[in-house]
């Protein structure tokens, strides 16, 4: 059966809208969306966002691949791009869930110097006596994503390398697997890192076939699978995100975001933003939609 039609996708559990335009992560407590579902959140997957469950108080049932594990302890799951999952929180569980977009990881895989394969791996990581520091790094996240404090964005991203620094100290690479299931994730993996790196360049679905080595017709099929809909789709969102970013945070004209983006003229580029978004992007920045 195709999974797009037994397991969800979702970009945040239980909504379908587009990643927000103002962030590139999402921070919530546990029980602000939990308790809206009964403190149950079933089994879905995310096509490109990374997510990491804290859990500070209280008991957790995770699912994991159809693994499932009981944990009691404060700890941290993390769960990678496209891994199925759910959770079933004891009622009043307290802790944090923090979800990074496929842009935000590349930016920090660039400060490291190398892949994040903590990022990679369903892992548990139980959090022991480091407890009051992690509780502290997610309260501190929370706090700022809510705010808008001066220097908002260089206090979040040093919060959130701190706690790279402390996932990567405690992990071990996990070995690679080699199910078919495995092998598709892997593919759409590589898909999403090209996408990542030439998005700008505006290059083909032929051409990004066969960089991961599979016809058009295979690499639309998988995109379906995974996210729901066609390759061309997951590039044109990924256009659609820099434009509305490049729109909100940076004073550059609709022509210079054209170009900056590699659009022939602004006026296809207008086209094009107006088909997607349904609004002008002079339109768009003078009277935002924050939250798509």
């Amino acid at each position: 059966m195709a999974q797009n039609t037994s397991i969800p996708v979702f970009k945040l559990y239980g909504e379908s809208r587009n990643w927000p335009a103002s962030d590139l992560l999402h921070c919530e407590s546990i029980h602000s969306r939990s308790s809206l579902y009964e403190w149950h959140i079933r089994t879905h997957q995310h096509a490109d966002l990374v997510q990491l469950l804290y859990l500070h108080k209280g008991q957790v049932e995770i699912d994991i691949e159809g693994c499932t594990h009981h944990v009691t302890h404060a700890c941290i799951q993390v769960v990678p791009a496209l891994c199925v999952h759910g959770f079933k929180f004891s009622p009043g569980a307290q802790g944090y869930s923090l979800s990074f977009s496929a842009p935000l990881i590349t930016q920090f895989e660039q400060q490291f110097g190398r892949p994040l394969q903590v990022l990679s791996q369903a892992t548990c990581l139980p959090v022991k006596g480091s407890r009051r520091q992690i509780n502290t790094l997610f309260s501190t996240l929370q706090s700022e994503y809510e705010g808008q404090g001066e220097a908002r964005d260089m206090m979040l991203h040093s919060l959130i390398s701190a706690l790279l620094v402390w996932l990567n100290r405690q992990c071990t690479p996990a070995p690679s697997g080699s199910s078919r299931v495995e092998r598709k994730r892997s593919v759409i993996h590589q898909f999403n890192q090209l996408v990542e790196r030439h998005y700008r360049e505006q290059l083909s679905v032929t051409h990004y076939a066969s960089a991961v080595g599979l016809s058009s017709v295979h690499l639309n099929n998988l995109c379906h699978e995974f996210y729901g809909y066609s390759a061309l789709n997951v590039l044109h969102q990924r256009l659609l995100l820099e434009a509305r970013r490049s729109l909100l945070y940076t004073s550059m004209t609709v022509s210079q975001i054209s170009d900056y983006l590699g659009f022939s003229d602004s006026t296809y580029f207008s086209r094009f933003f107006r088909r997607h978004m349904a609004t002008t992007p002079k339109d768009f920045r003078n009277h935002p939609i924050r939250d798509l």
